[in-house]
């Protein structure tokens, strides 16, 4: 797929995994050869039992993780024929990805940017079947913190150097011409250098609070903690700096595609289904995931929780002008399941240019359409969208294609 990319800017859970957690990872290898999908509804849905596979989740207390809670608590994997487990939270990326190179879970989600290091760093075959969310992230700093100029000479905290926030918040300083570097923490710093350090976003609001760091960029309902404990403030949305940009991904392993193709059909048709139902019931999906809420998945309160997914605030965002593109109709966060190409294209593009520690030859090697062909595997999502009416249900093109639109 041949999607164009339009790029402009403008002057204007313990979730952490460390360079070693990576390296102490294995690499796996396989792949077979693919079978006809079915789907749930038609004559065959009928017999079909969810074979001797149950769906395993993995996911991180973060509101990413919406789609597959979210089905798993309305029973949508169920109403797909297949059997479920209760979903394992993890405390790391490290420790999700383990668990499932081990096969210990088999859907998990994670940051868009680290399934470029899965598949290629370490060589693990597995695809993006769907995107999670669109947006849903932030740039909170200190109460008294008014601009990025002020983060000069400061320390900010990312979850991950493989994560579109480290990606985003680079192309926010670089647009200040401040100079990114990475020293420890206390190290004395030039009036335009920022010290980016990996803290688990778990640690992010206590370490605000401490003034320890001057400000953190993370998934929520981080920021909006912060916010409501009245101990930092969003200086800039995710999303408005690239538009409706994908954060987490539904991950599964190639051999699951093409070894039981009917069972990951059925698995993106309940992910689907969860994000049609999420986007027209975000106060009952706050409730579902909160702390108070049935199956406690996250440790969050409903204040929170709903901040970020009701998103009742957000045109005081645009009055106080921490909003930059108020004509990008965005919502702090939102549901839609299709990986676009153009979006794999850009984000190959832009880790390329985004200081990433560690061993990052894999990088220099990846050709951006390359990518988006063989890191995505969007069959079973195409089939999903149209089961439920189609692209415009998500408010999405007919035709599936987008222009990436980043102003910074």
């Amino acid at each position: 797929m041949n999607d164009s990319i339009h790029i402009c800017a403008s002057s204007d859970c313990d979730c952490g995994m460390t360079r070693r957690d990576f390296l102490r990872m294995s690499a796996l290898t396989g792949a077979a050869a693919a079978s006809p999908l079915l789907f749930a509804g038609d004559a065959a849905a009928q017999n079909f039992k969810g074979d001797d596979q149950p769906v395993k989740i993995g996911y991180l207390p973060i509101t990413d993780a919406a789609p597959l809670l979210v089905a798993h608590g309305r029973k949508l994997f169920e109403q797909q024929g297949l059997k479920v487990e209760t979903p394992r939270l993890f405390r790391s990326w490290a420790q999700i990805i383990e668990a499932f190179v081990a096969g210990q879970v088999n859907v998990i989600h994670l940051l868009s940017p680290a399934t470029l290091w899965v598949r290629y760093g370490s060589k693990f075959p597995a695809k993006v079947v769907a995107w999670n969310h669109v947006n849903g992230s932030a740039l909170t700093v200190q109460n008294e913190i008014n601009s990025v100029l002020e983060l000069g000479g400061k320390t900010v905290a990312i979850p991950f150097w493989y994560s579109i926030h480290n990606i985003l918040l680079q192309k926010i300083l670089t647009a200040n011409k401040l100079s990114v570097v990475t020293r420890a923490r206390g190290a004395a710093l030039k009036p335009n250098e920022v010290n980016l350090i990996v803290l688990a976003p778990s640690e992010m609001v206590s370490a605000l609070a401490t003034k320890s760091i001057a400000g953190y960029i993370v998934a929520e309902p981080f920021n909006a903690a912060a916010e409501n404990a009245k101990i930092g403030k969003v200086l800039r949305f995710s999303g408005d700096v690239w538009k409706n940009h994908a954060c987490c991904v539904t991950f599964l392993a190639e051999r699951d595609l093409n070894d039981k193709p009917e069972w990951s059909q059925r698995v993106t048709n309940a992910i689907v289904n969860a994000q049609l139902w999420s986007r027209s019931n975000q106060v009952e999906t706050a409730k579902l995931l909160a702390a108070t809420g049935p199956n406690k998945y996250t440790p969050h309160n409903l204040q929170a929780l709903t901040k970020v997914l009701a998103t009742t605030d957000y045109s005081d965002y645009e009055k106080r002008r921490i909003v930059a593109h108020p004509a990008w109709n965005q919502r702090r966060i939102d549901f839609q399941p299709f990986p676009f190409a153009s979006y794999t294209e850009e984000l190959v593009r832009a880790i390329g240019q985004t200081k990433v520690e560690g061993d990052i030859s894999f990088l220099a090697k990846l050709d951006p359409k390359f990518v988006a062909r063989d890191l995505v595997d969007d069959r079973f999502v195409r089939k999903s969208i149209q089961a439920v009416g189609g692209p415009a249900k998500f408010g999405l093109p007919a035709n599936l294609l987008r222009l990436e639109a980043i102003a910074v």
